[in-house]
């Protein structure tokens, strides 16, 4: 009889391990959803919990600005209109600022490429906001977009165009100020200055 047992025994420790193996394997494959790449221009794409506004194009750093406040609304030439809603330090040392880039004009609107800005490293990842710098007229001190250990800029990324009345929200990330400095200009290329409040 314990022979018996022990056979029992063991096929049912062998099942259980096949079973075991089986999820886990499957847990490696399955999973993950394709759907977080980038889509072309003129198409709307959105992440769990992230309700923009009428977008054009997809975003590399998706975010969800708080639009219940503008710092400073930016009206450029060129048919857009940048409306900054926060500028906010944390713990870590950095200042982030959120905002909507709009297209006022009924036609599509290509974004200028020098937003990307100049530097070569920044521009070989592809269109940005990493042009977008911060200015601290008391400190004369100027701020750029940061990067990460791959060299992406830390701001929203893929938008190449707006359609005509539509809208995209966008996120830049920079060194924070002094704590001493309450106000800050934000230069966008092509589009004039504008001085904002930080919290």
């Amino acid at each position: 009889m314990s022979l018996w047992h022990g056979a029992k025994a063991r096929r049912a420790a062998g099942a259980a391990l096949a079973v075991v193996a089986l999820s886990v394997s499957l847990t490696a494959c399955g999973g993950g959803d394709a759907g977080t790449k980038e889509q072309g221009a003129g198409a709307s794409s959105s992440a769990p919990g992230d309700e923009k506004p009428k977008e054009s194009a997809g975003s590399g750093g998706t975010t969800v600005p708080d639009t219940s406040q503008t710092l400073a609304t930016i009206n450029g030439t060129n048919g857009f209109q940048v409306l900054v809603h926060t500028a906010v330090r944390d713990e870590g040392g950095f200042l982030t600022v959120t905002g909507t880039l709009k297209n006022t004009s009924s036609a599509n609107q290509s974004v200028p490429i020098q937003w990307n800005g100049l530097e070569s490293q920044i521009k070989a990842k592809g269109r940005s906001f990493g042009g977008m710098t911060l200015v601290d007229k008391a400190e004369k001190k100027r701020y750029y977009v940061l990067r990460d250990t791959d060299g992406n800029p830390l701001t929203t990324t893929g938008v190449t165009r707006v359609d005509g009345g539509a809208s995209v929200t966008f996120f830049a990330q920079f060194p924070a100020p002094p704590s001493s400095t309450t106000q800050v200009d934000l230069q966008l290329p092509l589009m004039p200055s504008a001085t904002i409040e930080i919290s």
